[in-house]
Parts: structure tokens; sequence; C-alpha cells
């Protein structure tokens, strides 16, 4: 990776110094500002261009009803306790509940700096063994859940998608039972027409705000998977699809029984204090997750 910035610096530099280099402004600004950025990357030590960014991250409910929507809920709990325990604000964006108090889905934020480099590599399927609280035969449920991370683009157009590949919707926004609070249409939901990739917002006031905050997670949806797709393609595992099967396998397992341990299948980071671990201490993980 330093040596990938280093040629990609020097291939800045040398245009940079080209003779007619400002005779297109706007080029050459975007040139200068790409330049600083790559500068930047490369003094810390090769990470990521938005690893400084606010992280946005949707836990998924995977197949398996009330248990693998409580776990949704343990895992965005486990978040939340980590996110207090370092100091860190931390917003609810959109939820789906269930009448158990489980999550189908839930996006929430975590403001800190460097917050996207910190949980970034928490993306992926996370597995949990255990008895099940919602089977009266007290059985050992296998539950799965989809945890996404992507950085919260300060603005809209941080990244380049033309409008062209956007499909803009708006919709009445809903309260708590389904109650229409706003008859006008502010919920705005934007789909990524070459990818497929959706994101929604219906917290704020107006349709404009709904709809720049939709526009934001797109773009941190459509980086995050251009970024995936590029490091597959690098290791020689890409497949050209747009609906990659990303339940496939699971880069952690939480066991709670027969015995207890979590360990990450990445990094072979574990530890049996799974208990500490769904409190929110998660330190050891993100750090063994920096090497990747």
């Amino acid at each position: 990776m330093p040596d990938e910035l280093k040629a990609k610096i020097a291939d800045l530099e040398a245009q940079m110094q080209g003779a007619v280099f400002w005779a297109d402004k706007d080029k050459a600004q975007a040139i200068v500002k790409e330049y600083q950025e790559l500068k930047e990357e490369l003094e810390s030590g090769g990470t990521g261009k938005y690893d400084k960014l606010n992280a946005v991250i949707t836990v998924f409910a995977g197949a398996g009803g009330d248990d693998a929507e409580d776990w949704a809920k343990m895992l965005f709990e486990m978040y939340r306790k980590w996110a207090e325990q370092q100091g860190y604000g931390l917003q609810t964006l959109t939820e789906n509940q269930n009448n158990q108090g489980g999550y189908r889905n839930i996006a929430f934020k975590i403001s800190a700096k460097n917050a996207y480099g910190l949980l970034k590599n928490e993306s992926g399927v996370h597995r949990l063994v255990r008895i099940s609280p919602f089977n009266a035969g007290g059985k050992r449920q296998t539950s799965f859940a989809l945890v996404e991370v992507i950085p919260e683009f300060t603005n809209p157009k941080t990244i380049n998608i033309p409008d062209d590949d956007l499909k803009i919707e708006f919709t009445r926004s809903s309260g708590p039972g389904g109650q229409n609070v706003n008859k006008r249409e502010t919920a705005v939901r934007i789909t990524h027409l070459p990818t497929g990739l959706v994101a929604s917002s219906d917290v704020e006031r107006t349709q404009e705000a709904n709809r720049r905050l939709a526009l934001v997670l797109l773009e941190g949806k459509v980086y995050k998977k251009t970024t995936t797709d590029q490091q597959k393609s690098e290791q020689g595992m890409y497949v050209s699809k747009t609906t990659d099967n990303e339940w496939g396998s699971q880069i952690r397992s939480y066991v709670l029984h027969p015995y207890k341990l979590v360990k990450d299948h990445r990094t072979d980071f574990e530890t049996s204090s799974a208990e500490a671990v769904l409190a929110g201490d998660i330190e050891g993980f993100l750090e063994a997750e920096q090497t990747l």
C-alpha cells in the first residue's frame, strides 16, 4: 500500500510540474486536492482517505425470526456500549423493530475522530450460537446478522455519482404503528441503479433534509462497495455480480453454549470473555483488525 501511494503521489507531482498544468483551473485544483489527501494518507501510515470520518453502522438480521432479530439488537447494544465507554456520540438514524424488542434492521452513527477507520473492518456476517430464549425446548440456536459500516460523508457529492444513476422516490414518513405523522411526503429513498444499492431517510423534518441525508448514506455505500470490489479483484476473488452473496461466510463467531468463545476468523483473535465482548469490550478485535 505505501508503495502504491508513493507511485500515485509521484505521478501527480509530475503532472503538477507540467508547463500547462494550470490551463484547466478546475482540473488542476482537483489534482492538487487529491495530491494533498494522498500525502496525508501516506503520513498517517497508509490508512484510508476517509478513515477520519464518522461511521454509519447498519445491522441487518439474517433468517431466523425472533432469534436473529434479537441478535441484531445484541450487536447494536455491543456497539452502543463500546461507544459510550469511549466517550463517543451515537445517534440512531433508522430502525425497524419487532414486537419482541429485536431489530429487523437498525442504522446508527458513531461520531468520533477516526470512527470509520476504527470500525470499517467490522463489516461482515456475525454468527451467534446460544440456547434460544425463544424456544420452549431449550435447544441450541445459530443466528446470523450482517453488519455494514460506511463513512459518513459530510456533504453530498463527496464522490462523483451521475444524477442519471440515481432513482429518487418520496413517501410519507411513518410514526409508531405506521401512522402518518406528516401529510407531506418527506421520507426519501434513493437507489443507485448500476449496483442496486439503496439508502433511505425519514428522520429529518423536511424532504430536502432527508434527501440530503439519504444521498450522503448512499455515497458511503457506493464507496464501500467500490473499495471492497477493488480489494477482491486485487486478491483474485472478485465475482462480477451486483448481488454478491454477503451471507456466505462469517467474519466472527460468538459462542455462548456449550462453551464461551468469541473468535474472529480473519485475524484469529479470540477471547473466552463472551459477556464482556457483548458488553462493549471489543478493543482487542478492533486492534487486530488494523492489520487487515
